[in-house]
């Protein structure tokens, strides 16, 4: 973490040096002419390299980061130019509720790089628009202010993530919550405990193809100014038939985080609160890599009716801006429904792929029994697997919820013997929840 150090060490004295300028006269020295020797192995390092920072973006990284580091950093300074406090509008900054030191706003960046000199402050301007790389991977956001007021009063924020890996030097993944309605999907199982027909496996290697390559096909190849951003695929089918596990391991496979959306956290009964959800979820994952998957999805992007009335109105302009953050997204989306029918026509043709996972056929099933039942078990001599295969229509889900029954009834029996009778009341007492 020295280079934090470092860093905050040149803000201070770039600082300093505006201050004793406006306050006592003294020249500016150029902050460009200062040496800035940042460790090659660091993250800050890493990102400078990775965005080609500028030693002015440093220092708009550095100010927007020091109230996290040392609260009191700018009261600090100014209280020795202002002893005896006073109001200094040119420096910008507020105060929050809860934090006691300054917060920095655009005002405050630009007064520490320009003064009050006007043809400086137009030519830094700039590096607070939306087309600087800080702002536009959404490290950093000036925060919005109200209508009619200078934009650059707004607080300079950095987003969280990027605090805890300057600070800590590791990020932690985002949790389910009402800020974050998307679940983080991990798994202990492989490839190999999935059955799926051999049309499915290639379309789901398309995917990993895809993941593999999508750089150099944008980039090198020059596509990304002719194709959308992003991957879009459809996965549907039946209930249990490895939609979700797809995708997880999908993304175990590739390196990726993948993360399931929770479509009722999202959509709201308050107009303009879904598009705000929305916003923040997209805005987290954008530029991560991340693998997003659309549980059920049809719940949001069904089937649409006329406009009868405002909700209906309302709920259309929810689905247009779900449609549009998703179509702009530049990693893989995957939505998932039982049936594709319940998809709108019009959605349908906006997928690079759509993937059917039917029902296991018997001898999937038989597959499926032998993958699952653990070694510790042993198969009864009146138990014939296939004859259960064949004789029970169940998905993959069913068939690992029965294991766990037959599982548990064996440990506490203290008999590891799996017998016909007890598979049989597994099935049943599994298809009784469905009410078959």
């Amino acid at each position: 973490m020295e280079d934090i150090r470092t860093i905050i060490d040149f803000l201070e004295v770039s600082t300093k040096n505006r201050l004793e300028n406006f306050f006592e006269g003294k020249s500016i020295e150029d902050f460009n002419s200062k040496t800035l020797i940042l460790d090659n192995q660091s993250t800050l390092y890493k990102l400078s390299r990775l965005y080609n920072l500028t030693k002015e973006n440093l220092l708009l990284l550095t100010t927007t980061l020091v109230p996290h580091i040392i609260p009191g950093f700018f009261d600090k300074i100014i209280q020795k130019f202002l002893p005896h406090g006073g109001d200094f509008p040119e420096f910008g900054g507020v105060k929050l509720d809860q934090h006691r030191g300054m917060v920095p706003t655009g005002e405050t960046i630009l007064f520490i790089l320009a003064g009050l000199d006007i043809q400086e402050r137009l030519k830094y301007l700039p590096l607070l628009d939306k087309s600087n790389l800080l702002f536009k991977h959404r490290i950093l956001y000036l925060e919005p202010v109200k209508i009619g007021e200078p934009r650059l009063g707004g607080k300079l924020v950095m987003d969280p993530e990027y605090v805890e890996v300057l600070t800590t030097g590791k990020i932690s993944l985002p949790s389910l919550s009402i800020n974050f309605p998307a679940e983080h999907l991990q798994s202990e199982m492989t490839w190999e405990d999935l059955v799926l027909p051999d049309q499915v496996w290639h379309q789901v290697k398309e995917l990993q193809i895809w993941l593999k390559h999508k750089e150099t096909l944008n980039a090198e190849w020059d596509l990304g100014r002719k194709l959308k951003p992003g991957y879009r695929a459809l996965f549907y089918g039946p209930p249990g038939t490895g939609k979700t596990i797809t995708a997880t391991l999908l993304a175990k496979y590739t390196g990726k985080e993948v993360f399931r959306i929770d479509l009722s956290m999202i959509v709201s009964k308050y107009i303009g609160e879904t598009e705000k959800n929305l916003s923040a979820l997209f805005d987290k994952a954008e530029n991560k890599d991340w693998i997003l998957f659309f549980d059920e999805a049809d719940a949001i992007f069904g089937k649409r009716t006329g406009v009868r009335d405002a909700h209906d109105k309302y709920a259309n302009q929810e689905v247009s801006y779900l449609l549009q953050r998703i179509e702009s997204y530049n990693g893989l989306v995957i939505l998932a429904s039982n049936f594709r029918n319940n998809i709108d026509t019009a959605f349908i043709r906006r997928f690079n792929s759509i993937v059917y996972f039917p029902a296991p056929k018997a001898e999937d099933r038989l597959a499926l029994w032998k993958k699952s039942i653990p070694e510790n078990l042993q198969m009864g001599q009146d138990l014939i697997l296939k004859d259960i295969a064949d004789g029970f229509e169940l998905t993959g889900s069913h068939i690992l919820n029965i294991i766990q029954y037959i599982s548990l009834v064996s440990l506490d029996t203290k008999n590891s013997i799996l017998t016909k009778e007890l598979m049989v009341k597994g099935i049943r007492r599994e298809l009784e929840k469905e009410g078959k």
